[in-house]
C-alpha cells in the first residue's frame, strides 16, 4: 500500500505538471498573437490583402486556444481547490488568456481595415503605424517573459512603457487629422488608419493589463501608482468603446 508521503508527492507532482501545461498554453497563445500582429502590420505596410485575409482566418485558432486555457483552468480549480498564491496564478491565467485573445481581435480588425484601405491610393502616414507597433510588440514580448519568470519588476517596466505608446498614438492622431484637412480625398483611408492606430494603442493597454495581473500574482497587491496614461484623444475603437482623454 502506498504511503501517505508517496500519495502527497504524487499529488504535488501532478499539480505542478498541470500548471506547467497551463503556462505552456499561455505562451503558445502569446506566440500566436505576436505572429498575428506581425502579419497584420506587414499586410498594411505592404498593402498585401492576401496576408490580411490570412490574419482574419487565423483568429479562430486564437479563440479556440483561449477556450482550451479556460477549460484547463476551471478543471484545475475544481480538482485542486488552490488557495493564496496558487489561486492567484490560476485566476490570472484565465484573465491573461482573455487579454491575449482581445489583442488577437485587434490584429484581426487591423487586417479587416487593411482590405478597405487597399482600395484607396497609398497615404504617407501609413508608415507611422509600424513605429508604434514595434513598441507594442516589445511590450507584449516582455510581458510574456515576465509571466514565465513571474517577475513583478519586469512587469512593472512594461506597465510604465505604455506611456510612450500613448505619446506616439497622439502624434499619429494629429498627423492624420492634418492629412485629412489638407485633402478631403484622404478622409476615407485616413479614417480607417485612425482606427488601426487606435487598435494598436489598445493592444498596448492590454499588455499593460497583463503586466498588472502578473504584478498582483507575484506580490499579492496592486501597483500603487496611477497608470501612466497619455492618450489625449477621443475616438471610438473597433470594439465600439469610446476612450475620452480631454481632447486635442
Amino acid at each position: 500500500m502506498a504511503s501517505q508521503e508517496n500519495i502527497t508527492r504524487h499529488t504535488v507532482s501532478a499539480y505542478e505538471e498541470e500548471l506547467a501545461q497551463l503556462n505552456s498554453r499561455i505562451l503558445e497563445l502569446g506566440g500566436l498573437v505576436e505572429a498575428q500582429i506581425d502579419d497584420a502590420v506587414r499586410a498594411i505596410a505592404k498593402r498585401d490583402s492576401d496576408v490580411a485575409e490570412s490574419v482574419i482566418r487565423q483568429d479562430r485558432r486564437i479563440d479556440e486556444l483561449e477556450e482550451e486555457i479556460n477549460d484547463m483552468s476551471v478543471l484545475i480549480l475544481a480538482r485542486r481547490q488552490p488557495m493564496g498564491s496558487d489561486l492567484r496564478v490560476i485566476v490570472s491565467a484565465i484573465k491573461i488568456a482573455g487579454d491575449l485573445e482581445r489583442v488577437g481581435d485587434y490584429a484581426k480588425n487591423i487586417a479587416k481595415r487593411t482590405l478597405v484601405i487597399n482600395q484607396s491610393p497609398p497615404i504617407s502616414s501609413i508608415r507611422s503605424v509600424p513605429r508604434i507597433t514595434v513598441l507594442v510588440q516589445k511590450m507584449l514580448s516582455e510581458v510574456l517573459a515576465a509571466y514565465v519568470a513571474l517577475d513583478p519588476e519586469r512587469a512593472r517596466d512594461v506597465w510604465e512603457a505604455d506611456q510612450e505608446v500613448d505619446e506616439l498614438y497622439n502624434s499619429l492622431f494629429r498627423e492624420l487629422l492634418t492629412y485629412m484637412m489638407e485633402d478631403p480625398r484622404n478622409i476615407t483611408a485616413a479614417t480607417h488608419l485612425l482606427f488601426v492606430a487606435k487598435n494598436v494603442e489598445r493592444m498596448g493597454d492590454l499588455a499593460t493589463n497583463i503586466a498588472e495581473r502578473i504584478y498582483f500574482t507575484a506580490k499579492g497587491s496592486q501597483i500603487e501608482d496611477e497608470r501612466p496614461k497619455k492618450d489625449v484623444t477621443s475616438i471610438t475603437d473597433a470594439e465600439g468603446e469610446t476612450v475620452d482623454g480631454g481632447g486635442i
